[in-house]
This record gives C-alpha cells, sequence and structure tokens, in this order.
C-alpha cells in the first residue's frame, strides 16, 4: 500500500509549524493516524510532538559554531546534509508505514525556488517509499494588503511549482486577519484566490509612488504569471474547521489519498454538514465562524 503525504513550505512566519500542529489534529479526529516529521533544522520551539526530528542529526547553531556560517548559510548547509545523510531519514520513515506524514519545512524560500537539494531530498523519498506527496505551500494573506507584494507571492508560487515538481496546493493562511481588515483590501476574496485579471493590480500599482516607476517590469512579471496560469490559492483559518475542511478535500484531491472505511464515514458526515465550496466564500461568510463545540460534537458521535 502506497503512503501519503504533505510538504509543508513557505516563507518564514506564514504558519507552517501552526498548519502542521491543527491540520494533524483534525485528521486525527477523522480517524486518520499522522505523524509529523520536522525537517527544520532552525526550529527549536516546536508545538507539536515530532515522530521523526533533523535535530537530532543536526541544527543550525552547530553548523553556524563549528563551520562559521551565517543563519542562511547554515540552513542551506543543513538541508545538503540532510540529502547526503538521506539514509537517516530513510532508515525512521520506514517505521511509520501505517501513518499519513507531514513534513514541516524551512521557511528559506529559495530552498524551494531554485535550489536543488529539497527537491532531490523529497524525490528519493517519494520514490524509496511509494509515498505520494503534495506539496502544500502556505503564504501569509497580508501579501494581499499591497498589490507589489500579492505579486511577488504568485511569482515565488510559479516558481516553486515547477521547481519542487510535485502536486501543489497554495494557501492564503490566517485569512481571519483579512475578514479584520477586509476594508483595507483593493479586492474581494475571490480576486486572491482565484488570481482573476491581473491588470486590475497593474493599474493599482500605477498609483503607488513607489511602484510606478516599475511599470514595464510589473507589466512582464503579470504577463508572466498570467501565461503560465498555475497559481490559485484556498483560504484558511486554522481555528475554522470549515476552511480546514476544504484544504484537506483539496490537498486529498491531489496527493489521491484514500479513506480507510471509518475514516470515509467521518468524510462524508463532514461534508453533509459544511456544505461549503470555495466558490461560495467571501469574507462576509468567512467572518460568521461556527462554534466549534458543535462540531467537535459532530465528529464525536
Amino acid at each position: 500500500m502506497p503512503l501519503y503525504g504533505q510538504v509543508i513550505i513557505g516563507p518564514p512566519g506564514s504558519g507552517k509549524t501552526t498548519y502542521c500542529d491543527e491540520m494533524s489534529k483534525y485528521l486525527q479526529e477523522m480517524g486518520r493516524r499522522v505523524a509529523i516529521i520536522n525537517i527544520d533544522p532552525a526550529n527549536d520551539s516546536l508545538c507539536y510532538k515530532a515522530a521523526i526530528d533533523i535535530s537530532e542529526l543536526i541544527t543550525v547553531e552547530d553548523v553556524m559554531d563549528y563551520v562559521n556560517l551565517g543563519p542562511n548559510g547554515a540552513l542551506i548547509y543543513c538541508i545538503e546534509y540532510l540529502e547526503k545523510r538521506l539514509d537517516w531519514l530513510l532508515e525512521k520513515l520506514r517505521k511509520l508505514t501505517d501513518y499519513y506524514l507531514f513534513f514541516d519545512c524551512p521557511g528559506q524560500v529559495e530552498i524551494y525556488t531554485h535550489h536543488n537539494s529539497m527537491k532531490n531530498v523529497m524525490s528519493a523519498i517519494k520514490n524509496e517509499l511509494d509515498l505520494r506527496l503534495c506539496c502544500v505551500q502556505l503564504i501569509d494573506c497580508h501579501y494581499c494588503s499591497d498589490p507589489g507584494k500579492y505579486i511577488s507571492a504568485l511569482l515565488m508560487c510559479t516558481s516553486t511549482m515547477y521547481q519542487m515538481e510535485l502536486p501543489h496546493v497554495n494557501i492564503l493562511s490566517k485569512i481571519d486577519i483579512a475578514v479584520k481588515h477586509k476594508s483595507k483590501l483593493l479586492f474581494n476574496l475571490d480576486f486572491y484566490t482565484d488570481v482573476l485579471s491581473l491588470d486590475q493590480l497593474l493599474d493599482a500599482l500605477q498609483n503607488d509612488a513607489h511602484t510606478s516607476r516599475y511599470h514595464r517590469l510589473n507589466k512582464a512579471i503579470v504577463s508572466l504569471i498570467e501565461g503560465q496560469n498555475i497559481v490559485s490559492f484556498v483560504p484558511l483559518n486554522v481555528k475554522d474547521k470549515r476552511t480546514l475542511e476544504l484544504v484537506r478535500k483539496n490537498i486529498d484531491r491531489a496527493n489521491g489519498y484514500i479513506f480507510n472505511p471509518e475514516e470515509n464515514q467521518n468524510a462524508e458526515m463532514l461534508n453533509s454538514v459544511m456544505q461549503l465550496d470555495i466558490n461560495d466564500l467571501t469574507l462576509d461568510v468567512l467572518e460568521d465562524l461556527p462554534k466549534s463545540d458543535s462540531l467537535d460534537t459532530m465528529m464525536q458521535t
């Protein structure tokens, strides 16, 4: 039987570790056996119990002390070292044959945009263990508050999707913050999730004194993103189980996850109660956060 899992990536502060913790709890409630693997050698404050922790092999602090590198260089060194010592990771992963796996990854974006070690590590794991992986990229929703930041996020997602060579789901994390400050957004939520006509972003960039001087560059980047047409987002508030369920459905569809009978029954129950599709989502809908008690009770019945 194949294994299934998620590779959680994204810039620093986008909520990767919190996502691993909350989504793993959610899947466990559904009856799925979950194991989290920490492969961030700079993460020394985990909010979950890691089944495998790269700090047992190497840490950024050790590299900085003994190889005399800065924090960014040390992190890349650690991932390259993991690639060389892949047998260490594979040996531990082979003990998790009945688990759904989360790989909590570092936040240094160049590891996913153009550096090859992380791609090589995941490719080797996938082939050795018959592991069906989905890359889950978290982007903090504050990027939506600035047209320039949003375009940079789109460009980064496009580059990462080609570089990692895995099924890919992009997530706008901390969407509750966007709900709280929705009056400051230039467009509705579907503009940011569906990546609609970006010509409107060019108009907004022209009205900004800092970005108007780069009109030709902005136009070229927007043309590139629209020409590839591969980026879209799923909104997520980790405290809102409606959005957790929406993210879960998209990821399971991407990596072809097959439910076990008990879990399938729970999933059908969830879908019958939370009839929420991404096309139905607005900031006003997300503002109406259902009481978690009602959903918890449903999961336990």
